[in-house]
Order: C-alpha cells, then structure tokens, then sequence
C-alpha cells in the first residue's frame, strides 16, 4: 500500500483501487474508492459501486518489435504475459507459443520487451491511451479473436452504500450505457466465480436499448474454450449475463480450473 499527500488530500493506493481522503485538521470525512471495475468482484461489506466513469476502448493492444500481428510471430516465439486470459487466448490462436511471465507496470513491460525478453506482450488498449503511450501499439486486436477481460476500459466510483448524499452527488457523472453494460460482464463473472487469475472473458454493447452480450472461458493452455452470447432488454442487463453463465458452465466451463 502506497499513500502521497497533496494538499488537503491523503491518496492511498492498495490491491483493488486507491481511496482519496479529504482531511481537516480534525480526521477523516469522507472517502470515495476509485475502482478498474473488473478488480472487486466482491466489494467489502458496506461498499458498493454507484457511478461508472465513460468507457474507454475495451480492447487488447497487440505489441511487437519484431512482428506486425500475434499470427506473423515466428514459430516457439516467447510471448510476454501474466494474464491468463491472454496467454490461453493467444495460445488457442498460436500454440506454439511459449509464454513467460511478465510483471511489472506498463513502463517496465515495455521495456522488457525492448531488452528481448519477449517477442510480444498484451496491454489494455484503455490503459495506454490514458497514459500517453498509444504509439506502442503494433496492432489492436479485434474482439473476435481476443475478447477483453470483464470490464476492461471502465473505472467505477466506489462509495459506502449507505451514503446517499454522496451517491447523489456522484450520481451526475454516471455514464448510464457503460454502467449497464459492466453490470452485465460483473454478473457474468459473479456467477461464474471467476477473478482475473481465471481465464474469463466478456463484452456487452448497447445500441437503442438492447445490450449485446458475448463471454468466454478457456481452459488456461488454450486448447478449449466455451463461448455463449445473449441479446436483450437493457432492464435485463444482469440476469443475460448471468444467463450467459449458466449456458457456459452446462458446456464444461467449469473445467477452466484445471491446467
């Protein structure tokens, strides 16, 4: 856990998001939680999530200075992840690949990758426009042969759940469609039982009121995948993808534990 002081406000950073505390002399009075909404899955008892911020490009960014795409990497080539997501995706695409553990922020993957480490690395598409760092990009890859991770490219306000005053005040920066489209990935995810250390993927679109649905899990070598897809009333957000689940589990998704 890391905390910086500016001004009146203490930031605290820790595993799941950073809190930012307004102080007065007298103590703490008021705290709001920022969130990647994929991180929680199951937020502490008397939290939840009341606004969801614009979403960015939820996609996979492809990166390489050896090769224009994840299909033009020589053969056995080592590719650089510490998702299981990715590795078992791009391996069903590719599995010849070996795959090696790459750890660290954004600045020291890439820089493995310069120092050879790796022929390629993943990134969210999300995280390095945010950064200033869009040019790294070799390639994006389309959702159909990598979908994104549950809520990829969104940020979520995280408040106490009681606390309406605040969920009033945040209330005006939600972003009602991306909101309802993660509330559809999380139910998915939920009822699945997954975390980001599952190789489990989903993406939810909304055109004029009907949410789009489609999620995935794999087996963490790639060699199977089980998919569903729903399509409906975006008031019927949670239970498609929750739906979804179910579909996915019949099919064997249950199987994504085991190696």
């Amino acid at each position: 856990c890391r905390a910086w002081r500016i001004e009146q406000y203490t930031i605290i950073c820790g595993n799941g998001g950073c809190k930012v505390i307004h102080g007065n002399g007298n103590g703490v009075i008021g705290d709001n939680p920022v969130n990647g909404v994929a991180d929680p899955l199951q937020l502490p008892p008397g939290l939840g999530f009341a606004a969801t911020l614009p979403r960015e490009d939820a996609r996979d960014a492809f990166i390489s200075p050896v090769a224009p795409s994840l299909r033009s990497l020589q053969q056995g080539a080592k590719l650089g992840s510490s998702s299981v997501r990715r590795t078992a995706q791009a391996r069903r695409l590719r599995p010849d690949l070996q795959a090696v553990g790459f750890r660290g922020n954004v600045d020291t993957r890439l820089r493995k990758l310069s120092e050879g480490i790796a022929a390629a690395t993943f990134l969210a598409v999300a995280g390095l426009n945010r950064l200033g760092l869009a040019h790294h990009i070799t390639a994006v890859m389309g959702m159909e042969d990598m979908l994104p991770a549950i809520a990829q490219g969104a940020i979520g306000i995280e408040i106490r759940a009681r606390d309406e005053p605040i969920r009033a005040l945040v209330d005006a920066i939600n972003h009602r469609e991306s909101s309802i489209a993660v509330a559809c990935e999380r139910a998915f995810l939920a009822s699945l039982e997954g975390s980001c250390r599952t190789p489990i993927a989903g993406h939810a679109s909304i055109a004029k009121d009907v949410i789009s649905f489609r999620g995935e899990t794999l087996k963490p070598d790639g060699s199977l995948v089980f998919m569903a897809a729903r399509s409906g009333s975006i008031a019927d957000a949670e239970r498609l993808g929750a739906d979804a689940a179910a579909e996915v589990k019949a099919k064997g998704g249950s199987l994504i534990a085991d190696p």
